[in-house]
């Protein structure tokens, strides 16, 4: 490394994201730049220190021992920026701004978008920037401000808020439902979401009201799930404030509601009183906690 040369945090930055995925490809997707600038930019950076930070395996870009020598104390330096950053939006008093939102798919599809709606027309000044995803963000890394999670549990180190608790059931087309009989599922058919191929069965099934059913068909995202059982493929578990709104769903007969995970509302601890973030939380968590029958829904036993 030349005597006057220095690392900077967007050495670091770029360092970082092709450390975690592996590829240059893959790293600048994570933080949005064009992979041509990021290689760019790790090759300026390996020329700067006079070493390679990477070498090319068949598993793509891995540390050299210069490259796993420098890894914690660029994490270290990336969770001091959070840090910072997290107190700076903290101090912010002013019911203005953006505020990032993160949650899974599933909630697109219910009343909680009429919600976002609402609050909208009510604080024109404030603007939501909405990620819908099922992975979960990492609110320490400031990944969102807000996290709205489907869960049975929440472990990180975040100010949380256990809005209620869901119920689910099993839904079909009205025509795949004249075909069930009080038989605990015998001759149906469940479309699996993730199962391995050759699975016929699994325990959320044989822990149902139709243990007899079997698997068929498979998918790996809930929006095709809905939208093949509505079509008449089979038969798909879902939470009941989800499938009760699709008008072309109705709850399969010859069954009970069965509890499911909970819904969570997350924020960092350090945005607690941030004006703008303490607002959409307080305006949300009123909402969906005054229609928590809409979530947990009369009937819901456990088997």
């Amino acid at each position: 490394m030349h005597e006057s040369y220095s690392l900077n945090w967007d050495d670091l930055k770029y360092f970082l994201a092709v450390a975690r995925s592996g590829t240059i490809r893959g790293g600048a997707s994570n933080i949005r730049v064009n992979h041509t600038t990021l290689a760019r930019r790790i090759e300026v950076l390996e020329e700067r220190v006079g070493s390679r930070l990477f070498d090319r395996s068949k598993a793509g870009l891995v540390l050299t021992q210069l490259g796993e020598d420098l890894l914690p104390y660029a994490q270290k330096v990336e969770e001091e920026m959070h840090a910072a950053s997290r107190v700076i939006v903290g101090r912010d008093a002013e019911p203005r701004g953006t505020i990032y939102v993160s949650m899974p798919h599933g909630l697109a599809m219910t009343s909680i978008m009429d919600d976002l709606s609402a609050f909208s027309h009510q604080y024109p000044e404030i603007e939501l920037n909405l990620t819908f995803s099922n992975s979960i963000a990492d609110l320490t890394r400031r990944e969102a401000d807000v996290s709205l999670r489907v869960s049975s549990e929440v472990t990180q180190d975040v100010v949380g808020r256990k809005l209620v608790q869901m119920s689910q059931a099993a839904y079909c087309s009205r025509r795949y439902a004249e075909q069930i009989t009080d038989n605990e599922g015998e001759g149906l058919q469940f479309i699996g979401w993730h199962e391995a191929e050759e699975a016929v069965t699994a325990p959320w099934l044989q822990s149902s009201f139709y243990p007899k059913a079997t698997l068929r068909h498979r998918v790996s995202e809930l929006v095709p799930l809905i939208t093949l059982a509505a079509s008449g493929l089979g038969m798909a578990y879902l939470a009941c404030n989800l499938g009760d709104r699709h008008p072309d769903l109705i709850r399969a007969p010859f069954q009970k509601p069965l509890p499911y995970r909970s819904l969570w509302l997350l924020l960092h601890r350090d945005l607690r009183n941030t004006a703008r973030v303490r607002l959409f939380v307080d305006f949300l968590a009123t909402r969906i906690s005054a229609r928590k029958n809409e979530f947990w829904v009369a009937g819901t036993v456990t088997l």
